[in-house]
């Protein structure tokens, strides 16, 4: 699918998955039962710069670690929804608490539990290394892979096109 300019002047609220999105998806163990994940700097970088220019960034994740949800929380997001079964309830809600249209949503997935809350945006976005099914119905493909700067890109581009980088 291709990417118009009107898809990306009319985005206001983006919304990320964390493993395979703002990771790289590898997951460490530690024998204390501590799972530790590694966030991108610069994807950090920019989701503070948007929050700073006024655009809504929210977090829907299955998995629910304290770690995850303290870098989020540095970062200033406050719509942080982790441990979360039913994307799509999460979302609309969120939507509707937020007086939100879902036409204006960027949401970032990268694998099958993404794939039916990610149609219900009004951009579809996904890292290069995205599962196939999750890459076939996006409309923006980053060049990074998750976790090594696609949620960079992904900001970086819409916020160029609407003048507020």
């Amino acid at each position: 699918m291709s990417i118009t300019q009107t898809d990306l002047t009319r985005i206001n609220t983006f919304v990320f998955d964390v493993d395979g999105v703002l990771t790289d998806g590898l997951l460490y163990c530690f024998a204390d039962g501590e799972q530790v994940r590694a966030f991108n700097i610069k994807d950090g970088f920019a989701i503070k710069h948007a929050l700073s220019q006024g655009y809504r960034v929210a977090i829907i994740s299955g998995k629910n670690e304290p770690g995850v949800r303290k870098r989020l929380e540095q970062l200033g997001i406050e719509d942080i929804f982790l441990g979360i079964e039913d994307k799509v309830d999460t979302l609309e809600n969120y939507l509707y608490m937020q007086g939100v249209h879902p036409g204006t949503v960027a949401y970032m997935g990268d694998d099958m539990p993404d794939f039916e809350v990610m149609q219900r945006c009004g951009l579809r976005a996904c890292p290069a290394d995205a599962a196939d099914d999750i890459r076939e119905i996006s409309t923006f493909t980053s060049t990074k892979k998750g976790g090594r700067g696609a949620v960079r890109e992904l900001i970086e581009t819409i916020m160029k096109t609407q003048d507020t980088w």
